[in-house]
Protein backbone atom coordinates (compact mmCIF):
# COMPACT_ATOMS: atom_id res chain seq x y z
CA UNK A 1 0.00 0.00 0.00
CA UNK A 2 1.30 3.16 -1.16
CA UNK A 3 1.94 5.98 1.71
CA UNK A 4 -0.64 8.48 0.05
CA UNK A 5 -2.88 5.16 -0.26
CA UNK A 6 -2.25 4.78 4.19
CA UNK A 7 -2.68 9.06 4.17
CA UNK A 8 -6.70 8.45 2.29
CA UNK A 9 -7.03 5.60 4.93
CA UNK A 10 -6.28 7.97 8.34
CA UNK A 11 -8.76 9.11 9.83
CA UNK A 12 -9.60 13.01 9.43
CA UNK A 13 -7.38 14.71 11.89
CA UNK A 14 -4.48 13.04 10.36
CA UNK A 15 -5.01 13.90 6.64
CA UNK A 16 -5.84 17.09 5.21
CA UNK A 17 -8.27 16.90 2.15
CA UNK A 18 -9.17 19.54 -0.70
CA UNK A 19 -12.88 19.51 -1.93
CA UNK A 20 -12.23 17.82 -5.98
CA UNK A 21 -13.18 21.22 -7.57
CA UNK A 22 -10.04 22.80 -6.44
CA UNK A 23 -7.42 19.70 -7.55
CA UNK A 24 -6.57 18.34 -11.14
CA UNK A 25 -7.54 15.04 -13.07
CA UNK A 26 -5.67 12.56 -11.48
CA UNK A 27 -4.31 14.86 -8.56
CA UNK A 28 -5.05 13.36 -4.94
CA UNK A 29 -7.15 15.68 -3.10
CA UNK A 30 -5.95 14.36 -0.30
CA UNK A 31 -3.02 15.26 1.85
CA UNK A 32 -0.70 13.68 5.22
CA UNK A 33 -0.52 15.97 7.53
CA UNK A 34 2.75 14.90 9.70
CA UNK A 35 4.40 12.96 7.07
CA UNK A 36 5.82 14.15 3.46
CA UNK A 37 3.52 13.25 0.43
CA UNK A 38 4.58 10.37 -2.05
CA UNK A 39 4.61 13.24 -5.07
CA UNK A 40 4.25 16.77 -6.44
CA UNK A 41 1.05 18.64 -6.64
CA UNK A 42 0.38 21.66 -8.68
CA UNK A 43 0.72 25.17 -7.02
CA UNK A 44 -2.09 26.11 -7.18
CA UNK A 45 -2.97 22.98 -5.27
CA UNK A 46 -0.74 23.42 -2.86
CA UNK A 47 -1.39 26.72 -2.46
CA UNK A 48 -5.28 26.25 -2.13
CA UNK A 49 -4.42 23.81 0.95
CA UNK A 50 -2.13 25.88 2.90
CA UNK A 51 -4.79 29.06 2.01
CA UNK A 52 -7.94 26.97 3.12
CA UNK A 53 -5.77 26.33 6.65
CA UNK A 54 -4.38 29.84 7.20
CA UNK A 55 -8.31 31.35 6.45
CA UNK A 56 -8.81 29.14 9.79
CA UNK A 57 -6.93 31.63 12.01
CA UNK A 58 -8.98 34.48 13.78
CA UNK A 59 -9.13 37.62 12.18
CA UNK A 60 -6.42 40.32 13.39
CA UNK A 61 -8.02 43.74 13.22
CA UNK A 62 -10.14 41.74 16.27
CA UNK A 63 -7.48 41.14 18.18
CA UNK A 64 -6.85 42.92 20.88
CA UNK A 65 -4.60 40.83 22.89
CA UNK A 66 -1.65 40.82 20.70
CA UNK A 67 1.29 44.29 20.43
CA UNK A 68 2.20 43.00 17.33
CA UNK A 69 1.39 44.75 14.14
CA UNK A 70 -1.26 43.46 11.55
CA UNK A 71 -1.27 46.06 8.84
CA UNK A 72 0.74 48.22 6.55
CA UNK A 73 0.22 50.21 3.65
CA UNK A 74 0.01 48.68 -0.08
CA UNK A 75 3.60 50.28 -1.22
CA UNK A 76 5.00 48.54 2.00
CA UNK A 77 3.62 45.18 1.41
CA UNK A 78 5.02 45.96 -2.57
CA UNK A 79 8.23 46.95 -0.91
CA UNK A 80 7.95 43.50 1.27
CA UNK A 81 7.15 41.72 -1.54
CA UNK A 82 10.48 42.70 -3.48
CA UNK A 83 12.78 42.65 -0.71
CA UNK A 84 11.87 39.06 0.96
CA UNK A 85 14.67 37.01 -0.51
CA UNK A 86 17.31 39.50 1.12
CA UNK A 87 19.74 37.87 3.77
CA UNK A 88 20.26 40.16 6.70
CA UNK A 89 23.45 38.76 7.63
CA UNK A 90 25.11 38.66 3.73
CA UNK A 91 26.52 42.15 4.23
CA UNK A 92 28.76 41.61 1.01
CA UNK A 93 25.63 40.66 -0.69
CA UNK A 94 23.33 43.47 0.20
CA UNK A 95 25.25 46.33 1.51
CA UNK A 96 22.60 48.79 0.85
CA UNK A 97 20.58 47.18 3.25
CA UNK A 98 23.37 46.92 5.50
CA UNK A 99 24.02 50.42 5.50
CA UNK A 100 20.08 51.55 5.88
CA UNK A 101 20.04 49.19 8.76
CA UNK A 102 22.61 51.28 10.12
CA UNK A 103 20.76 54.51 9.33
CA UNK A 104 17.79 53.29 11.01
CA UNK A 105 19.62 52.43 14.65
CA UNK A 106 21.76 55.20 14.20
CA UNK A 107 17.93 57.53 14.11
CA UNK A 108 17.01 55.15 17.08
CA UNK A 109 19.93 56.36 19.09
CA UNK A 110 18.71 59.95 18.23
CA UNK A 111 15.05 59.72 18.82
CA UNK A 112 16.50 57.83 22.29
CA UNK A 113 18.94 61.38 22.76
CA UNK A 114 22.35 59.48 22.73
CA UNK A 115 24.26 62.45 23.85
CA UNK A 116 26.49 61.49 20.54
CA UNK A 117 24.42 59.53 18.16
CA UNK A 118 27.59 58.73 15.73
CA UNK A 119 29.14 57.29 18.23
CA UNK A 120 26.09 55.00 19.91
CA UNK A 121 25.77 51.39 18.38
CA UNK A 122 23.13 49.12 17.54
CA UNK A 123 21.94 46.33 15.51
CA UNK A 124 18.85 44.95 14.36
CA UNK A 125 17.26 41.22 15.67
CA UNK A 126 14.47 39.17 14.55
CA UNK A 127 12.23 40.57 18.04
CA UNK A 128 12.51 42.20 21.12
CA UNK A 129 13.62 39.11 23.16
CA UNK A 130 16.53 38.79 21.04
CA UNK A 131 17.37 42.36 21.37
CA UNK A 132 16.70 41.77 25.25
CA UNK A 133 18.75 38.78 25.57
CA UNK A 134 22.29 40.70 23.66
CA UNK A 135 21.27 43.62 26.16
CA UNK A 136 21.86 41.20 28.96
CA UNK A 137 25.07 39.68 27.68
CA UNK A 138 26.52 42.94 26.80
CA UNK A 139 25.57 44.09 31.40
CA UNK A 140 26.86 40.61 32.18
CA UNK A 141 30.28 40.92 29.89
CA UNK A 142 30.75 44.31 31.23
CA UNK A 143 30.34 43.23 34.95
CA UNK A 144 32.87 40.33 33.79
CA UNK A 145 35.69 42.51 32.38
CA UNK A 146 35.09 45.28 35.73
CA UNK A 147 35.35 42.04 38.29
CA UNK A 148 38.59 40.74 36.82
CA UNK A 149 39.94 43.98 36.57
CA UNK A 150 39.42 44.22 40.32
CA UNK A 151 40.85 40.66 40.93
CA UNK A 152 37.67 39.42 42.75
CA UNK A 153 35.60 36.79 41.40
CA UNK A 154 32.56 36.49 38.39
CA UNK A 155 30.69 33.78 40.10
CA UNK A 156 27.07 34.30 41.02
CA UNK A 157 25.98 37.21 38.73
CA UNK A 158 22.79 38.60 39.45
CA UNK A 159 19.95 41.04 37.09
CA UNK A 160 17.31 43.11 39.08
CA UNK A 161 13.81 42.57 37.92
CA UNK A 162 10.17 43.49 38.01
CA UNK A 163 7.91 40.28 38.53
CA UNK A 164 6.08 41.79 35.64
CA UNK A 165 8.48 41.52 33.12
CA UNK A 166 7.90 39.55 30.17
CA UNK A 167 8.97 36.05 29.96
CA UNK A 168 12.12 36.36 27.77
CA UNK A 169 13.94 37.74 30.83
CA UNK A 170 13.44 34.39 32.74
CA UNK A 171 15.05 33.31 29.59
CA UNK A 172 18.08 35.17 29.43
CA UNK A 173 18.48 34.36 32.97
CA UNK A 174 18.15 30.63 32.45
CA UNK A 175 20.04 29.97 29.72
CA UNK A 176 23.23 32.45 30.56
CA UNK A 177 23.48 31.25 34.79
CA UNK A 178 22.62 34.75 35.88
CA UNK A 179 20.57 34.49 39.32
CA UNK A 180 17.19 36.76 38.91
CA UNK A 181 15.91 38.93 41.45
CA UNK A 182 12.80 39.50 41.05
CA UNK A 183 11.17 42.97 43.19
CA UNK A 184 7.36 42.05 43.15
CA UNK A 185 4.94 44.73 42.23
CA UNK A 186 2.15 45.33 45.07
CA UNK A 187 -0.75 47.93 45.55
CA UNK A 188 1.51 50.39 46.76
CA UNK A 189 3.95 49.91 43.88
CA UNK A 190 2.56 48.72 40.79
CA UNK A 191 5.74 48.92 38.79
CA UNK A 192 9.26 48.59 40.24
CA UNK A 193 10.25 52.28 41.05
CA UNK A 194 13.53 52.23 43.12
CA UNK A 195 11.68 51.47 46.01
CA UNK A 196 13.73 49.13 48.40
CA UNK A 197 16.20 48.38 45.68
CA UNK A 198 18.84 48.54 48.11
CA UNK A 199 17.59 45.33 49.41
CA UNK A 200 17.86 43.45 46.03
CA UNK A 201 21.30 44.80 45.06
CA UNK A 202 24.91 44.00 45.70
CA UNK A 203 28.48 43.46 44.20
CA UNK A 204 27.28 40.55 41.78
CA UNK A 205 24.50 42.75 40.01
CA UNK A 206 25.44 43.42 36.69
CA UNK A 207 22.03 45.88 36.04
CA UNK A 208 18.89 46.33 36.72
CA UNK A 209 15.72 46.71 33.78
CA UNK A 210 13.22 48.94 33.65
CA UNK A 211 10.31 48.64 31.67
CA UNK A 212 8.78 50.77 29.82
CA UNK A 213 5.15 49.72 29.39
CA UNK A 214 4.92 46.86 31.42
CA UNK A 215 2.98 43.97 29.52
CA UNK A 216 -0.21 43.33 31.75
CA UNK A 217 -1.05 46.95 32.58
CA UNK A 218 0.16 49.28 29.74
CA UNK A 219 2.13 51.41 32.67
CA UNK A 220 5.40 52.83 32.75
CA UNK A 221 7.94 51.78 35.19
CA UNK A 222 10.11 55.32 36.28
CA UNK A 223 13.07 55.07 34.89
CA UNK A 224 14.16 58.07 36.17
CA UNK A 225 12.94 57.37 39.67
CA UNK A 226 15.17 53.77 39.47
CA UNK A 227 18.07 55.74 38.23
CA UNK A 228 17.61 58.10 41.30
CA UNK A 229 17.67 55.23 43.62
CA UNK A 230 20.82 53.56 41.92
CA UNK A 231 22.56 56.83 41.58
CA UNK A 232 22.04 57.05 46.18
CA UNK A 233 22.99 53.25 46.35
CA UNK A 234 25.89 54.16 44.54
CA UNK A 235 26.81 57.48 46.53
CA UNK A 236 26.50 55.39 49.95
CA UNK A 237 27.63 51.65 48.90
CA UNK A 238 30.16 52.25 46.16
CA UNK A 239 28.14 49.64 43.45
CA UNK A 240 27.61 51.20 40.25
CA UNK A 241 24.75 49.87 38.19
CA UNK A 242 23.76 50.04 35.03
CA UNK A 243 19.96 49.99 33.64
CA UNK A 244 19.00 48.63 30.35
CA UNK A 245 15.71 49.46 29.46
CA UNK A 246 13.00 47.10 27.89
CA UNK A 247 11.17 49.55 25.40
CA UNK A 248 9.49 46.84 23.68
CA UNK A 249 6.79 49.31 23.16
CA UNK A 250 6.84 52.20 24.69
CA UNK A 251 10.36 53.32 23.52
CA UNK A 252 8.45 53.85 20.29
CA UNK A 253 5.70 55.72 22.09
CA UNK A 254 6.87 57.93 24.77
CA UNK A 255 9.75 60.34 22.23
CA UNK A 256 5.91 60.88 20.23
CA UNK A 257 3.67 61.48 23.07
CA UNK A 258 5.84 61.94 26.80
CA UNK A 259 9.04 63.68 25.47
CA UNK A 260 8.88 65.27 28.31
CA UNK A 261 9.71 61.77 30.62
CA UNK A 262 12.51 61.32 30.82
CA UNK A 263 13.74 57.50 30.38
CA UNK A 264 16.39 57.19 28.12
CA UNK A 265 20.12 58.37 27.47
CA UNK A 266 19.31 61.28 28.80
CA UNK A 267 20.06 59.66 32.21
CA UNK A 268 23.81 58.39 32.31
CA UNK A 269 22.87 55.31 33.96
CA UNK A 270 21.10 54.12 30.94
CA UNK A 271 23.38 51.99 29.12
CA UNK A 272 20.94 50.47 26.56
CA UNK A 273 17.46 50.33 24.89
CA UNK A 274 15.27 48.08 22.62
CA UNK A 275 12.23 48.42 20.98
CA UNK A 276 10.21 46.11 18.83
CA UNK A 277 9.99 47.36 15.30
CA UNK A 278 6.92 45.01 15.04
CA UNK A 279 4.98 46.69 17.61
CA UNK A 280 4.85 50.53 17.77
CA UNK A 281 7.70 50.72 15.26
CA UNK A 282 4.09 49.52 13.16
CA UNK A 283 6.57 46.91 10.72
CA UNK A 284 4.94 43.74 10.15
CA UNK A 285 6.32 40.72 12.56
CA UNK A 286 9.91 39.81 13.02
CA UNK A 287 11.98 43.46 13.86
CA UNK A 288 13.52 44.01 17.07
CA UNK A 289 15.92 46.83 17.68
CA UNK A 290 18.96 47.22 20.50
CA UNK A 291 20.80 50.52 20.94
CA UNK A 292 24.16 51.02 23.40
CA UNK A 293 24.76 54.39 24.85
CA UNK A 294 28.31 54.35 23.53
CA UNK A 295 31.23 51.39 22.44
CA UNK A 296 32.14 51.28 25.78
CA UNK A 297 28.38 49.68 26.68
CA UNK A 298 29.09 47.08 24.31
CA UNK A 299 32.15 44.73 24.75
CA UNK A 300 34.24 44.34 21.70
CA UNK A 301 34.74 40.60 22.70
CA UNK A 302 30.95 39.99 22.38
CA UNK A 303 31.45 41.03 18.50
CA UNK A 304 32.45 38.47 16.17
CA UNK A 305 34.48 39.46 13.07
CA UNK A 306 34.06 36.43 10.35
CA UNK A 307 34.63 36.06 6.56
CA UNK A 308 31.42 34.66 4.93
CA UNK A 309 30.21 35.13 1.55
CA UNK A 310 33.07 37.59 0.25
CA UNK A 311 33.87 39.63 3.31
CA UNK A 312 34.84 40.21 6.58
CA UNK A 313 31.58 40.96 8.59
CA UNK A 314 31.32 42.10 11.87
CA UNK A 315 28.20 40.76 13.78
CA UNK A 316 26.48 40.55 17.43
CA UNK A 317 23.34 38.05 17.11
CA UNK A 318 21.98 35.12 18.59
CA UNK A 319 20.74 34.71 14.80
CA UNK A 320 22.82 34.24 11.89
CA UNK A 321 21.09 34.26 8.72
CA UNK A 322 17.87 36.32 8.73
CA UNK A 323 15.51 38.19 6.54
CA UNK A 324 16.37 41.98 5.75
CA UNK A 325 12.58 43.17 4.56
CA UNK A 326 11.85 44.24 7.69
CA UNK A 327 14.83 46.42 8.45
CA UNK A 328 13.64 47.91 5.11
CA UNK A 329 10.30 48.06 6.21
CA UNK A 330 11.16 49.90 9.08
CA UNK A 331 13.13 52.32 7.22
CA UNK A 332 10.30 52.99 4.67
CA UNK A 333 8.37 53.90 7.83
CA UNK A 334 10.77 56.47 8.81
CA UNK A 335 10.82 58.13 5.59
CA UNK A 336 7.41 57.90 5.41
CA UNK A 337 5.69 59.25 8.69
CA UNK A 338 8.70 61.04 10.06
CA UNK A 339 8.44 62.34 13.77
CA UNK A 340 5.11 64.19 13.04
CA UNK A 341 3.79 61.25 11.22
CA UNK A 342 4.78 58.84 14.05
CA UNK A 343 3.21 61.06 16.75
CA UNK A 344 -0.19 61.41 14.77
CA UNK A 345 -0.07 57.83 14.52
CA UNK A 346 0.41 57.09 18.25
CA UNK A 347 -1.71 59.78 19.48
CA UNK A 348 -4.79 58.06 17.55
CA UNK A 349 -4.40 54.51 19.09
CA UNK A 350 -3.96 56.89 22.53
CA UNK A 351 -7.37 58.51 21.99
CA UNK A 352 -9.34 55.37 21.42
CA UNK A 353 -7.61 52.91 24.15
CA UNK A 354 -8.82 56.53 26.44
CA UNK A 355 -11.98 56.41 25.17
CA UNK A 356 -12.58 52.49 25.24
CA UNK A 357 -11.04 52.93 29.01
CA UNK A 358 -13.26 55.63 29.87
CA UNK A 359 -16.41 54.15 28.79
CA UNK A 360 -15.73 50.45 30.69
CA UNK A 361 -14.17 52.39 33.53
CA UNK A 362 -17.77 53.75 33.79
CA UNK A 363 -19.33 50.68 33.76
CA UNK A 364 -20.29 49.32 37.55
CA UNK A 365 -18.97 45.93 36.56
CA UNK A 366 -15.19 46.93 36.28
CA UNK A 367 -12.51 48.72 38.16
CA UNK A 368 -9.64 50.36 35.96
CA UNK A 369 -6.06 49.17 36.39
CA UNK A 370 -4.66 51.63 34.03
CA UNK A 371 -6.34 53.70 31.66
CA UNK A 372 -4.43 53.94 28.24
CA UNK A 373 -2.24 57.66 29.10
CA UNK A 374 1.28 55.82 28.59
CA UNK A 375 1.19 53.42 25.62
CA UNK A 376 -2.01 52.71 24.35
CA UNK A 377 -2.84 49.77 26.71
CA UNK A 378 -4.71 49.26 29.67
CA UNK A 379 -6.68 46.94 32.08
CA UNK A 380 -8.84 46.65 34.29
CA UNK A 381 -10.90 44.13 36.94
CA UNK A 382 -14.23 42.99 38.18
CA UNK A 383 -15.30 45.41 40.95
CA UNK A 384 -15.34 43.92 44.32
CA UNK A 385 -18.50 42.45 45.09
CA UNK A 386 -20.43 42.78 41.29
CA UNK A 387 -20.94 39.36 41.24
CA UNK A 388 -20.75 35.51 42.20
CA UNK A 389 -21.91 34.12 39.35
CA UNK A 390 -19.49 35.21 36.59
CA UNK A 391 -15.75 36.21 36.24
CA UNK A 392 -13.52 37.57 33.49
CA UNK A 393 -12.48 34.66 31.83
CA UNK A 394 -15.97 33.70 31.21
CA UNK A 395 -16.88 37.68 29.72
CA UNK A 396 -13.44 36.18 27.73
CA UNK A 397 -15.10 33.43 26.02
CA UNK A 398 -18.19 35.36 25.62
CA UNK A 399 -16.10 38.08 23.53
CA UNK A 400 -14.83 35.53 21.18
CA UNK A 401 -17.80 34.29 20.80
CA UNK A 402 -18.42 37.86 18.63
CA UNK A 403 -14.94 37.64 17.50
CA UNK A 404 -12.86 39.52 19.85
CA UNK A 405 -9.93 38.23 21.41
CA UNK A 406 -9.01 39.95 24.97
CA UNK A 407 -6.95 38.05 27.53
CA UNK A 408 -7.89 37.57 31.08
CA UNK A 409 -5.04 36.14 33.37
CA UNK A 410 -3.66 36.79 36.76
CA UNK A 411 -1.54 39.73 37.39
CA UNK A 412 2.52 38.83 38.23
CA UNK A 413 3.39 37.62 41.75
CA UNK A 414 2.69 40.12 44.21
CA UNK A 415 -0.73 40.74 42.86
CA UNK A 416 -1.34 37.07 41.42
CA UNK A 417 -4.55 37.28 43.85
CA UNK A 418 -5.71 39.72 41.06
CA UNK A 419 -7.26 38.65 37.57
CA UNK A 420 -7.63 41.33 35.03
CA UNK A 421 -8.52 42.17 31.10
CA UNK A 422 -5.99 43.85 29.05
CA UNK A 423 -6.61 45.31 26.12
CA UNK A 424 -4.03 46.87 23.28
CA UNK A 425 -4.57 49.46 20.78
CA UNK A 426 -2.65 49.18 17.45
CA UNK A 427 -2.81 51.18 14.21
CA UNK A 428 -5.94 50.15 12.26
CA UNK A 429 -7.91 49.87 15.66
CA UNK A 430 -10.41 52.66 14.62
CA UNK A 431 -12.64 54.51 16.80
CA UNK A 432 -15.79 52.89 14.77
CA UNK A 433 -14.29 49.38 15.88
CA UNK A 434 -13.54 50.81 19.32
CA UNK A 435 -17.41 51.54 19.50
CA UNK A 436 -18.21 47.92 18.02
CA UNK A 437 -16.51 46.29 20.53
CA UNK A 438 -18.29 48.27 23.60
CA UNK A 439 -21.49 47.57 22.27
CA UNK A 440 -20.47 43.83 22.18
CA UNK A 441 -19.08 44.22 25.71
CA UNK A 442 -22.06 45.65 27.15
CA UNK A 443 -24.13 43.10 25.46
CA UNK A 444 -22.27 40.49 26.97
CA UNK A 445 -22.35 41.58 30.59
CA UNK A 446 -25.68 42.03 30.73
CA UNK A 447 -26.17 38.59 29.47
CA UNK A 448 -23.89 37.13 32.54
CA UNK A 449 -25.49 39.89 34.92
CA UNK A 450 -28.77 38.15 34.20
CA UNK A 451 -27.59 34.42 35.26
CA UNK A 452 -29.60 33.35 38.37
CA UNK A 453 -26.95 30.90 39.09
CA UNK A 454 -22.84 30.32 38.58
CA UNK A 455 -21.55 29.95 35.74
CA UNK A 456 -18.95 26.80 35.72
CA UNK A 457 -15.22 27.42 36.41
CA UNK A 458 -13.54 24.38 35.25
CA UNK A 459 -11.11 24.03 32.36
CA UNK A 460 -10.81 27.95 31.77
CA UNK A 461 -7.88 28.99 29.72
CA UNK A 462 -5.93 31.57 30.39
CA UNK A 463 -5.01 33.97 27.31
CA UNK A 464 -2.70 36.12 27.78
CA UNK A 465 -0.60 36.80 24.86
CA UNK A 466 2.50 39.05 25.18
Amino acid sequence: MSRSHRASQHEPDTAVELNPLFSRPGESNIFPRFTLPDGESLPATAYQVVHDEAMLDGNSRLNLATFVGTWMETEASRLYAETFDKNMIDKDEYPQTALIETRCWRMLADLWNAPDPEKSIGTSTIGSSEACMLGGLALKRRWQHDRRAAGKTTEKPNLILSSAVQVCWEKFCNYWDVEPRFVPVSAEHPTLDGHDLDKYVDENTIGVVAILGVTYTGKYEPVELISEALDEIQARRGLDIPIHVDGASGAMVAPFLQPETVWDFRLPRVASINTSGHKYGLVYPGLGWVVWRDAAALPEDLIFHVSYLGGDMPTFALNFSRPGAQVLLQYYLFLRLGFAGYRSVQATSRDVALYLSSEIGAMDAFTLWSDGSDIPVFAWQLSDGHTEHWDLHHLSERLRMNGWLVPAYPLPDGLSEVTVQRIVVRHGFTRDLASSFLADLKKEVDYLDSLTAPMPTDKQSEGFHH
